[in-house]
């Protein structure tokens, strides 16, 4: 098997043992990515619709260091620590796909890091 890290110098560095995304073959796979502000690494405020759209900001930078965008993504798993936060998460989820949506898992979460309330990591195709 090859991996090849993708680093996406646009998103929040990795704070661990782990590459912002990995490539092999076709697909992509990218790290859950977190409410930071990549420029200072802080959480951002203003509860689930800042933290979702910051979120989406970062998993655009790491698709598009990839070469892909929204359109290549397969699978989203969004984790959530209140599960009440699903419709707000879904307004801001809709804006960045369209039809047909990728396949997608939500899952209500005890917690997060640093008190985040939501995560999310994809799966995408890389284009040819």
């Amino acid at each position: 098997m090859t991996r090849t890290a993708v680093d996406a110098p646009p998103a929040p560095a990795v704070v661990g043992p782990y590459s912002h995304a990995v490539r092999h073959g076709d697909l992509l796979f990218l790290s859950g990515q977190a409410p930071f502000h990549p420029e200072t690494g802080t959480v951002v405020e203003g509860g689930i619709d800042a933290q979702t759209r910051q979120v989406f900001a970062n998993l655009g930078a790491v698709l598009s260091s990839a070469g892909a965008t929204f359109d290549d993504v397969l699978k989203a798993n969004v984790y959530l620590t209140n599960l009440d936060d699903f419709q707000a998460v879904n307004v801001i989820y809709a804006e960045h796909f369209t039809e047909p949506y990728p396949a997608r898992t939500t899952i209500g979460v005890a917690g997060l890091p640093l008190g985040i309330v939501v995560e999310i990591e994809l799966v995408a195709a890389i284009p040819h």
